[in-house]
């Protein structure tokens, strides 16, 4: 691999000791089936490796961890080529560097999918160089030369050397180019359910997240918000508010007024006791109706066409058998277990920002911009997230804690947000409106399917008048063969915050597509699975695991009193099927079992697959049977867990995960099978009841 370099004289900036060290680029793109990043060259080196006289393993990584398991799978596709002692590994998270790393973030699930053979070719070219600098310290013949646990092996004459013992004459070695990366066959940790390597300090109380930022005589903020989206303060008197003891200082910033204190405590008090005036500014005027109205009023409108097959119009004029239906999915609170937090330490020709992130990159350019100094000057610690599913993506809480700490220079100020704080002023997946037209024809197989989308922007101001790909993704990207196809979006924005939400547009989207192709196999009398057989015929990894889900979930063979429903999606590089076991028993639902089969492509820890897909269940558990984030004159009605209900441990069903191994290109985990719960439920419940369901959340007074 071209992009690996040797990078020793970077050492002292890394803080590294004696050892073989290898700088190596990790794209910032997808990759093909070569390992090659499309459309860019090989880039920077953005991720290091150490190993050490002391025969450690240290990996300087450049992505996120918020217990998706990436720390563990990155160091298991590193050390399985390297061929290292596992026990050896440790992994801490690079500062924030562009010059070294790049840009440093994660979204849309690509850690794995975006650096499955770069860190396999890293790991195999440091193993290539350790081989070189054995050969020549016993005059042997490399190719002779074998590699175990950590040692080199000279089978003709039984020797050892350890990496420790030669890594400093590896590092004096050119850099081999083109290395033969191993069979999967003789893999020893990919495709293996190994330990994750978070796992003891989370337990201990080691680990360090955000909220566990602490330093002697820090400071302690919260902020006062205008509870109405885009409102600004008009005025406000800190007298009370001063007067609380603990209490040190009550200051203005851009998001509001900051009360600064000994303790979180006490700055809690101080805000009770300020009094603020706002200038609430449009947004007031909008409640939830009125959001709703418009969202179908948009929908009337011509709209930015994101997907034609066919000629949909003609199709659709000329169908006998054809059918509409309206879909709608609210606002979601993205609600992670640590709300958000940001510890901040400003002076003079300086700045440091300790934060869970998923935007390293983005909270340096914030906080360099509030600071005035030039971004080299300011130093950004990651830390463990407590969740994340895209709202740490955003930087506003970092905007504030870098405002109040630039006000109180030479002091660390640590920022902390209520749970109400948190899901009051968070950054919402877009609410969504669809409006749908399907026919089939005299045989009953669909042959046309219209959407009418509309719904806001996630990227908040939008990008001028071209479509979000990201508000139409499930219903444009379907792969479904039919014949006749037309998708437009319009921009409906009412001025709520809007942002990345678990698995993104494809969280509604699918939802609405699926509800959809339901009812097109019911207007033509037909098996909903053996719809989606006919019609994915075309796209055979989406077909493969719906047949492992159907096979299963034993499809159309539910105990008495049961009822089944199915939906796909392909959503991040990978392909999932779900099949849904529900039974509805005096207008009480019950949710039994999920079978999901999932095309993830190679496998690298199959535990935390398996673990990504029990949790994106839960998670879309909550958003289909609970989450609802409502809107009364502008402001949010929702405040804590009694009122945005969280999915109970006695609601939780079975789940049954079938792993398809294959050869296909990596693809992502993390978002893998949130898509698909809402429909597989609402598509059983049809099954049980006969009644459709197409608003979200599925209410009780469904069954009434």
């Amino acid at each position: 691999m071209s992009a690996i370099v040797s990078s020793i004289t970077r050492r002292d900036a890394l803080r590294t000791g004696a050892g073989l060290f290898l700088g190596f680029f990790l794209p910032e793109r997808f990759l093909d089936a070569q390992g090659r990043g499309r459309g860019q060259g090989a880039g920077h080196p953005n991720a290091y490796i150490h190993i050490g006289a002391d025969e450690s393993v240290r990996f300087i990584i450049v992505k996120a961890e918020m217990g998706q398991g990436t720390v563990t799978s990155l160091s298991q596709l590193l050390a399985d080529e390297l061929d290292c002692d596992w026990k050896r590994v440790s992994t801490e998270f690079a500062p924030v560097n562009p010059a070294l790393y790049g840009n440093q973030g994660v979204y849309g699930s690509q850690s794995i999918r975006a650096t499955y053979f770069p860190l396999r070719q890293a790991g195999a070219t440091a193993r290539a160089m350790l081989i070189e600098a054995a050969a020549q310290k016993w005059s042997a013949d490399k190719a002779q030369l074998r590699t175990d646990s950590g040692f080199v092996l000279n089978p003709a004459t039984g020797a050892k050397l350890s990496y420790g013992s030669i890594a400093e004459d590896a590092a004096k070695l050119p850099v081999p180019q083109g290395v033969t990366l191993k069979d999967p066959k003789s893999f020893k940790y990919i495709g293996k359910s190994v330990k994750r390597l978070d796992t003891k300090s989370k337990v201990n109380g080691t680990a360090k997240f955000g909220l566990d930022a602490h330093f002697p005589g820090m400071l302690f903020a919260v902020v006062e918000r205008c509870p109405v989206f885009g409102g600004k303060v008009s005025g406000f008197d800190a007298t009370k508010a001063k007067a609380v003891p603990g209490v040190k200082d009550v200051v203005k910033i851009s998001g509001g007024v900051a009360v600064v204190a000994e303790n979180t405590w006490a700055a809690m008090q101080g805000r009770k006791a300020l009094s603020v005036q706002f200038d609430e500014g449009p947004v007031a005027a909008y409640s939830t109706p009125d959001i709703t109205k418009m969202f179908q009023e948009y929908a009337q409108k011509p709209g930015a066409v994101a997907k034609t097959t066919g000629d949909a119009a003609a199709a659709m004029a000329s169908a006998t058998k054809k059918i509409e239906a309206e879909y709608h999915a609210p606002y979601q609170s993205h609600s992670p277990m640590e709300p958000m937090n940001c510890t901040v330490l400003v002076e003079t020709d300086s700045c440091e920002v300790w934060a869970s992130t998923q935007s390293q990159t983005g909270t340096r350019q914030v906080a360099a911009q509030i600071t005035g100094l030039k971004p080299e000057s300011v130093i950004v610690h990651s830390a463990f997230m407590g969740g994340g599913f895209g709202r740490r993506s955003g930087t506003d809480y970092v905007t504030e804690a870098v405002e109040i700490a630039k006000l109180n220079p030479g002091k660390h100020v640590k920022l902390t947000w209520s749970r109400e704080d948190d899901m009051r002023h968070d950054l919402y997946r877009p609410a969504s409106y669809v409006k749908f037209g399907g026919a089939v024809d005299g045989d009953g197989w669909p042959v046309a399917l219209t959407a009418k989308v509309a719904c806001p922007s996630f990227f908040g101001g939008g990008r001028g008048g071209a479509v979000d790909g990201t508000a139409v993704e499930g219903i444009h990207t379907l792969e479904y063969a039919i014949p006749n196809i037309q998708v437009d979006w319009r921009k409906a924005d009412p001025g709520i915050p809007t942002t990345f939400w678990r698995a993104v547009g494809y969280t509604q989207n699918t939802f609405f597509a699926e509800g959809f192709i339901d009812e097109l196999a019911a207007l033509g009398g037909k098996d909903p699975l053996e719809v989606r057989r006919r019609m994915l015929a075309g796209s055979p990894r989406l077909l493969a695991v719906l047949n492992k889900a159907a096979e299963g979930a034993n499809w159309g063979k539910a105990p008495a009193g049961h009822h089944q429903g199915v939906a796909v999606v392909n959503n991040i590089g990978s392909y999932t099927a779900m099949v849904a076991e529900v039974s509805v028993v005096n207008k009480k639902l019950k949710i039994h079992r999920f079978v999901c089969a999932v095309d993830c492509g190679p496998v690298v820890n199959p535990a935390i697959v398996k673990q990504q897909i029990e949790s994106g269940i839960v998670y879309g558990l909550t958003a289909a049977l609970k989450g609802e984030i409502t809107i009364d004159r502008g402001r949010v009605k929702q405040g804590n867990f009694h009122d945005y209900d969280m999915l109970r441990i006695d609601e939780m069903p079975k789940i049954d995960v079938h792993i398809l191994e294959t050869n296909n290109n990596p693809g992502g985990i993390g978002e893998a099978s949130v898509p698909p719960v809402a429909p597989a439920i609402a598509n059983a419940i049809f099954a049980a009841t006969k009644r459709r369901v197409r608003s979200l959340p599925i209410r009780s007074e469904l069954f009434a």
